[in-house]
């Protein structure tokens, strides 16, 4: 059984930065994909980038909200995924998920695409 974990969430204020971990239990992220997501209270779930684990490849949303705030990277001797956000806004709180997917010629970007999903942890920025 595949489980991933998310890691990093917390309280920071206007401005500061986080760094949220995936990592992954089971098996590697080997020719998979992971993906980061995210849900503000009563809006949909919000896809924030892709990463192509085999040579590091990142698809990010083209989210005017998010875009250049926010980087994927991958640490491969510790099998993890980041995500490194950065400028936060009160508009970021949200639970931030990962996701991981078979990893085909196009990265996915789609809720649906994605078959195992961590538990989601919970960021909270205060204006």
């Amino acid at each position: 059984q595949v489980q991933l974990v998310e890691s990093g969430g917390g309280l920071v204020q206007a401005g500061g930065s986080l760094r949220l971990s995936c990592a992954a239990s089971g098996r590697t992220f080997s020719n998979y994909a992971v993906g980061w997501f995210r849900q503000a209270p009563g809006k949909e779930r919000e896809f924030i980038g892709v990463i192509r684990w085999n040579n590091g490849f990142t698809v990010d949303t083209d989210s005017v909200s998010v875009k250049g705030r926010f980087t994927l990277s991958r640490d491969v001797a510790k099998n993890t995924v980041s995500l490194q956000m950065n400028r936060l806004g009160p508009e970021d709180t949200a639970v931030y998920y990962c996701a991981s997917a078979p990893a085909g010629i196009n990265l996915p970007r789609r809720e649906y695409q994605f078959d195992y999903w961590g538990q989601g942890t919970q960021v909270t920025v205060s204006s």
